[in-house]
């Protein structure tokens, strides 16, 4: 080999023999010097954001999972689920489309000020594998803002997540940090 290993056109080279090695013309993989990383699967990120005109203790008793119909006027209900484990928090939100989600505490921080949660089961079962979602406060301490509360709502999606439904997911954490702020202002 004249090349260097370091050249990707090097590293192409040699996977293509190896795979005219390996693999009969008949099995053999389909190959394509372009579109390598189009198979790599990669996680999708949402994230949206809030200044809510509150202090961070108004906003932070709200950020329970079982609580969040009390803002989140996509939101019918939500109740704890009872059985699941004496370890594990379970909430059931109801939607107000009928969609009705089962979702799991994964980590809650009244230090830190954040909650993070799991979806574990949908009906309609959803599109994709799993989302992992966490909502933070942080209070803010200087400038024309100091006293309101700084949230984010971010949620990390399953590689098979379409378009669709991280569009449809940035929307819906806006509503619902609209809808927060509405809550906490009636609350004042």
């Amino acid at each position: 080999m004249d090349r260097e290993l370091s050249s990707p056109t090097c590293f192409l080279d040699i996977h293509e023999k190896y795979l005219d090695r390996q693999f009969s013309a008949d099995h053999r993989p389909t190959k394509s010097r372009y579109n390598m990383a189009s198979t790599i699967p990669t996680a999708a990120r949402v994230v949206e954001s809030a200044v809510i005109s509150a202090p961070l203790s108004k906003v932070w008793h709200l950020i329970k999972l079982q609580d969040f119909a009390t803002f989140w006027t996509n939101l019918s209900k939500s109740e704890i689920t009872k059985g699941v484990s004496p370890d594990t928090d379970v909430i059931k939100w109801t939607f107000q489309d009928g969609t009705v989600l089962e979702v799991k505490q994964e980590e809650h921080s009244t230090i830190e000020h954040f909650i993070t949660y799991s979806v574990i089961t949908a009906k309609p079962a959803l599109d994709y594998t799993s989302v992992l979602s966490t909502v933070r406060l942080f209070p803010i301490t200087s400038g024309e803002h100091r006293g309101h509360t700084f949230v984010q709502w971010s949620g990390q999606f399953s590689s098979d997540a379409s378009v669709g439904v991280i569009e449809d997911a940035k929307y819906k954490r806006r509503e619902a940090l609209a809808d927060l702020e509405k809550a906490v202002g009636k609350s004042a």
